[in-house]
């Protein structure tokens, strides 16, 4: 079975598709590259709570990635031949990967303003076995929420969505219910990532000031500027969407096909991994030996 909504037509416009086919194929190509070099490059780094986070980071991206193929394919025939559920469960995983990478991100960036500031007692009292414990956790939740979530109310046709000209990925009737959740979550990320990048860019701005041209030969200003990097990504994928979100929300009929082509853009986070790769990270890869990931690494 397969979905549609009854009033939006702007997605069957084959230049959306031509976009979107060209988008998940750059993100699914260049993020497998990038997963498969940063895996090479930590696979004996798993000591650290900063390296557990990383390691959910790139697992969730893997998850979306699984998912991507079925949505080129998709793209590639203008139609969707599989079951409804299936349409379901692809269309929400790019929600659930933007969240999760979001949460993640905001976790590594609290670590390492942490460590900055030189609360180390904060630090050193979240031990390792209490960031497995919260990883695993989370998880847990996520595979039991989510299934029942997405059975009972994602795509749930009595909320106006209806099975019509095979197509999928049209769900924008079933957030008219949850409206002012959707709100709150979209100023939420707004406002934290445009306050974790002014830090992050305020204590970059000091190691600066500290050592001037000897900078970028300290550990410290290597780690922060990875850490910045991490923030650019919230701001230049994340950012623009929400701000769009939040009309979207008031325009949900007429807007569907463009909130899918910008809700596309959020998935180059994906590539968020390259951001470790620099020279000696390149040399460690290829040389087999473990990446750092301690607090000044």
């Amino acid at each position: 079975m397969t979905i549609a909504s009854t009033k939006d037509k702007p997605l069957n416009n084959t230049n959306y598709h031509i976009a979107l086919l060209v988008i998940y194929s750059v993100v699914l190509i260049c993020g497998t590259i990038s997963l498969s070099l940063m895996m090479r490059i930590m696979k004996s780094s798993t000591t650290s709570t900063m390296s557990i986070a990383v390691l959910n980071l790139i697992f969730t991206h893997f998850i979306f990635l699984l998912t991507v193929p079925f949505r080129i394919y998709y793209y590639a025939t203008n139609e969707w031949t599989m079951h409804y559920g299936w349409c379901k469960i692809v269309s929400s995983m790019i929600h659930i990967h933007m969240y999760m990478s979001f949460v993640l991100y905001v976790i590594i960036l609290i670590s390492r303003l942490l460590t900055f500031y030189h609360r180390a007692c904060h630090v050193a009292s979240f031990q390792r076995i209490h960031a497995i414990f919260i990883s695993v956790l989370v998880w847990i939740i996520l595979l039991i929420a989510v299934p029942c979530i997405i059975h009972y109310k994602y795509g749930d046709l009595k909320n106006g969505s209806s099975i019509e000209n095979n197509a999928c990925f049209q769900f924008g009737k079933n957030i008219e219910s949850a409206k002012v959740f959707n709100y709150i979550t979209s100023i939420l990320i707004i406002v934290i990532a445009t306050v974790l990048t002014a830090f992050q860019g305020n204590v970059l701005w000091v190691l600066y000031r500290t050592h001037r041209e000897g900078c970028t030969s300290q550990q410290e200003f290597g780690a922060q500027l990875k850490s910045l990097c991490f923030a650019l990504i919230m701001v230049i994928c994340f950012i623009p969407y929400h701000i769009f979100r939040l009309y979207y929300l008031e325009h949900i009929d007429d807007l569907q096909s463009l909130n899918e082509m910008l809700l596309s853009l959020t998935t180059f986070n994906c590539l968020d991994m390259l951001t470790f790769l620099g020279t000696r990270t390149c040399n460690i890869c290829f040389s087999g030996k473990p990446l750092c990931t301690r607090p000044n690494c």
